[in-house]
């Protein structure tokens, strides 16, 4: 008998060595969430809980040879983008996932690291917007990306949230992205409020904010798990709730883990490790 049909979803980002953001997060959360996750590396990064200390790009032939040889042997029901590199590196990716039409596309336009160290190439943002923006279903800027994107200064209440994520979805509409999924956790105060904009709907997602310092990769965790989810919900408002949901879960628990001295990760494995470490029978 045939069972269910689990999706596969692929993450093209970078490796960070102590697991809580890009790759590896990439994988907890799409494998917690239901999919089968594939992974092309587009970076090699020397990065803890505390800094990022070197970067080494994948050259642009390996990043495409990679995308080639998975797309020859693999269907792939979902995709996330997120930290690729420079101009050369971005257009690999863009020709690689535009010649197979991938249903579900979420771009995590990663820029700066959590420590503040840059992801991305200066002179690289525009090569993003020309040439990856057009592929995305979804792309999920946070509010210093937003600002880089729009080439302004970046929002710092919710009223000039929304403002961006119009601005932001003016800005996809002759790219075809259909959503603008705003991340708020930067700022100040109140709960964190997540905004979604298709151009019509402006939907808040509010959760209460997490009183944690381990909040490394939340946004990669939270684009994983967008893209792990799309393909196995109605529409893209519910798996953005869901996404959200358990990212908010994930971080209720991070305490838990012991990773590093800095900012540590979140929880991908919330529901399945239980308290204390054991594991639930």
């Amino acid at each position: 008998m045939a069972g269910k049909t689990f999706p596969n979803v692929l993450t093209v980002a970078g490796v960070d060595p102590s697991g809580g953001a890009g790759i590896l997060a990439d994988v907890k959360a799409m494998s917690a969430l239901g999919a089968y996750a594939c992974a092309v590396v587009a970076a090699l990064t020397a990065q803890n809980t505390r800094a990022v200390t070197a970067v080494q790009p994948v050259p642009p032939e390996f990043l495409r040879a990679q995308l080639d040889t998975l797309f020859g042997d693999v269907r792939i029901d979902a995709a996330k983008i997120g930290m690729v590199g420079g101009r050369a590196a971005i257009a690999a990716v863009a020709d690689g996932l535009a010649a197979r039409g991938v249903a579900h596309l979420v771009l995590d336009p990663v820029m700066i690291a959590k420590s503040g160290a840059a992801l991305l190439e200066r002179d690289s943002v525009g090569a993003l917007r020309e040439r990856l923006l057009p592929l995305a279903t979804v792309i999920t800027p946070n509010l210093p990306e937003a600002g880089a994107l729009l080439q302004r200064r970046a929002p710092e209440t919710l009223k000039e949230m929304r403002a961006a994520a119009e601005a932001l979805r003016e800005l996809l509409t002759h790219a075809g992205a259909r959503w603008v999924y705003l991340k708020g956790g930067h700022l100040s105060a109140g709960a964190a409020t997540d905004l979604l904009f298709d151009g019509d709907r402006m939907i808040e997602l509010t959760a209460p904010r997490i009183a944690t310092r381990n909040t490394h990769g939340t946004g990669c965790t939270l684009s994983a798990a967008l893209a792990a989810l799309l393909p196995q919900s109605p529409d893209v408002p519910a798996a953005a709730r869901a996404a959200k949901d358990y990212l908010t879960a994930a971080l209720r628990r991070a305490d838990e883990l012991n990773v590093g001295s800095g900012h540590g990760p979140v929880f991908h494995f919330h529901r399945w490790w239980a308290a204390g470490g054991a594991a639930s029978g």
